[in-house]
């Protein structure tokens, strides 16, 4: 533990913003598994969820939690599952 205080300041903001972090990060692995649950069943509201997810994944790229290549990535990943499900 340092002894100085802004260190320490600096310890307990850290992980404040971590928790913060992991509790997004987990909240966007969640909503893009039950994404993915949705076109696997082929469920109506998948088109909906489409939209929720992508706002998901912008928020977190704005936040630098996703880098935005990976979250350009996931978005198209999303969009193509979604086009497999409504050609068939």
């Amino acid at each position: 533990m340092p002894n100085i205080k802004s260190a320490v300041k600096r310890v307990k903001t850290n992980e404040a913003k971590n928790m913060q972090n992991r509790a997004k990060k987990s909240e966007l692995k969640t909503i893009l598994r039950s994404y993915r649950e949705a076109v696997a069943e082929k469920a109506p509201e998948t088109q909906d969820m489409l939209k929720v997810a992508v706002r998901k994944i912008d928020q977190a790229a704005a936040k630098n939690l996703l880098h935005k290549n990976a979250a350009s990535r996931k978005k198209s990943q999303l969009q193509k599952a979604l086009n497999t499900i409504s050609a068939k």
